[in-house]
């Protein structure tokens, strides 16, 4: 008796080697995308962490003044209370791209990175965009009526404007809703193929 070996058919490795090309080629376009947003927000983190260099400076110089000339300022508190607040709300979308915003992780440490990227992916659509979305229409109101007041702290004798303050929010808000995007498609990512996509981008900071 003699036994023949089917051999698989042409066709059939074609396509499978058309869908592992689309793959890697849909793969290659998300990781270009989410790098390009990344990048976005990175560039943005940098900027703006220094901001802590005059928030330091005028600390130490309210300190100096105070303590050892008895002189104390009436301008670096409110100038360290506004660089801070910048800071906090610019630096929001850097902090989200490395991932450092509070999850309850007790749970979702454990779960599998599909089921971290349907979660995640859910949430996105149905919490974060809207959410941020009426927070940014909100904010920019809040913030342009600022700017056309040319508005102060009243309640500081030096009384420096705040309106520059205000418009971080909208600012902070738009740059987090960028990074939203790229956050998002790694999540989908994810939630299809089981893989992370977080580390891919890494490298790009420098």
């Amino acid at each position: 008796m003699t036994v023949t070996q089917k051999m698989p058919h042409k066709s059939s490795r074609n396509e499978n080697e058309k869908a592992s090309g689309a793959t890697a080629a849909s793969r290659l376009l998300i990781i270009r995308i989410t790098s390009g947003i990344d990048a976005v927000s990175i560039g943005s983190g940098k900027v703006v962490a220094l901001l802590i260099v005059p928030m330091v400076l005028s600390l130490v110089y309210e300190v100096v003044c105070r303590y050892l000339f008895s002189a104390p300022t009436i301008w670096a508190s409110d100038v360290s209370t506004l660089l801070y607040g910048g800071f906090f709300m610019l630096g929001a979308a850097y902090t989200l791209q490395r991932q450092q915003h509070i999850r309850t992780d007790f749970l979702y440490e454990k779960w599998s990175t599909r089921t971290k990227g349907i979660v995640d992916s859910v949430l996105y659509i149905t919490l974060y965009f809207p959410g941020l979305g009426i927070f940014l229409w909100i904010g920019w109101q809040f913030a342009w009526r600022s700017v056309m007041q040319q508005e102060r702290i009243v309640s500081s004798p030096w009384m420096p404007y705040i309106w520059p303050l205000k418009l971080t929010i909208p600012i902070a808000t738009a740059l987090l809703l960028i990074q939203g995007v790229s956050e998002l498609l790694k999540s989908l990512y994810a939630a299809s193929t089981g893989l992370d996509l977080h580390g891919s981008t890494e490298s790009i900071e420098t």
